[in-house]
């Protein structure tokens, strides 16, 4: 039976920043993915936000595989036959150090993979693990493949559904309030045409959110991203809604995204070079999982770590940092020769001093504040309509702007409004 010092399951970010800082302290480390190799099976539609774990990993951010820095961020509300887009380009955005990349995982994540060995991690991909291994109590190693592999410490980086921690008997099945379902395609598209639909310059990037119609006035929404020649494009749908409403199909979702004015017209010429979907983590602080036991520490999505702040989604530089924080808790126990759930409880003090679960409970309350429907459907519509009375020129005396707004934000209308706004107060 072989033994090392901590096995890694799961070769995603969470799993490949614990093998890279394991690794580079000399700590015998074995990573386990099922895929053909790390990134093989990531579905993120992917954009990295870089300043939170900058100082973590120094050394990986010049060589890194990135596409393009994200100078222009956009929010667009879809009603059903208009659209209201909001465009954000900063200084800030274009000064290096970039606050953020957008990346294919498929890329970035083999690179990462090759980082963590060259420290000195070993990897095996095409390895699926079972179970776990315990020994009154404690997680001792894993069962893969039919054998039996000890460790000291093991992280469990397997993902949302993480069946690692639920055989180690520390994750219970979630609510489908706290789980969505995103769908991306990978849209190929020549560099200069991206650039031009998209009014960018050299390795420049966009990143565009849309909330509305886009699913249907349901919880969720869609993104895109652009790559150096490509477009992340995807939707988000919350399996409760799914679940609440058996017309939602969530493939047409994206079909019918695609054909959106607003959405043809970016992707127009462009060849589908992949198709995925996959569950992800929506509940936010409340619906953390648990995060440590004998023997046993979980990070990344396999803990719940994103979070949807409405403007943004985030979660990679999560990942990327409570696998970091895991090693570094598992190098403790190590020094002190207890992996117990008393000394691997370091794990989440260090997460709890850090920006990953400082940020979390800052929006703890977001997942449920964004739940409102009047946000997918109501919002959306009435913006809309209101922008169409003031842009139209008919053939009769154009209204007033004053006697405009009151028409569409009357009395009931501006208390909803209030009722609403008392609601996001909240985050």
């Amino acid at each position: 039976m072989e033994k090392f010092d901590v096995i890694v399951v799961g070769a995603g970010l969470a799993g490949l920043a614990a093998a890279y800082t394991l690794a580079g302290k000399g700590v015998e480390v074995l990573v386990l993915e099922r895929g053909d190799y790390p990134g093989a099976k990531n579905v993120t539609g992917g954009r990295l936000y870089v300043n939170p774990v900058r100082t973590y990993f120094p050394d990986l951010w010049k060589d890194a595989p990135w596409e393009r820095h994200i100078v222009q961020e956009g929010l667009s509300l879809m009603a059903n036959e208009r659209s209201l887009a909001i465009d954000y380009r900063g200084r800030e955005l274009r000064e290096e150090p970039h606050q953020s990349y957008s990346v294919l995982r498929s890329k970035f994540d083999r690179w990462l993979a090759e980082q963590a060995e060259s420290k000195g991690a070993m990897l095996l991909s095409k390895t699926r693990v079972d179970d776990v291994i315990r020994e009154q109590g404690k997680v001792t190693g894993v069962k893969a493949g039919g054998d039996e592999l000890n460790a000291d410490v093991v992280i469990a980086c397997d993902g949302v559904l993480s069946l690692v921690s639920e055989k180690a008997g520390i994750r219970f099945a979630g609510k489908p309030h706290d789980y969505a379902v995103g769908i991306k395609e990978l849209i190929v598209l020549e560099s200069g045409v991206i650039n031009e639909r998209f009014n960018l310059e050299g390795d420049e990037g966009a990143a565009r959110l849309y909330v509305g119609q886009v699913t249907k006035g349901r919880f969720g929404g869609g993104f895109l991203y652009t790559n150096r020649e490509s477009v992340s494009l995807g939707i988000v749908i919350g399996i409760e809604e799914m679940l609440n409403d058996a017309t939602i199909d969530a493939p047409a979702l994206i079909e019918d995204f695609k054909q959106n004015p607003e959405i043809a017209g970016l992707v127009r010429g462009g060849t589908t070079a992949e198709y995925s979907a996959h569950v992800i983590p929506e509940g936010g602080f409340k619906s953390l999982r648990a995060l440590y036991g004998d023997g046993i520490l979980v990070a990344g999505d396999a803990a719940g770590l994103a979070l949807n702040m409405g403007f943004t989604v985030r979660g990679m530089e999560y990942a990327l940092a409570s696998g970091y924080f895991a090693a570094h808790a598992a190098i403790r126990a190590k020094e002190k020769g207890d992996f117990s759930a008393e000394t691997l409880s370091a794990y989440k003090t260090l997460l709890e001093e850090s920006f990953v679960l400082k940020d979390l409970a800052a929006f703890k309350e977001a997942p449920d504040v964004l739940r409102n429907p009047r946000i997918f459907n109501h919002y959306p519509e009435m913006i809309g309509g209101l922008l169409k009375d003031l842009y139209s020129i008919g053939d009769h005396p154009k209204a007033g702007i004053y006697q405009t707004l009151k028409r569409h934000l009357g009395m009931g209308e501006v208390w909803s409004i209030i009722k609403d706004m008392t609601g996001v107060r909240r985050i």
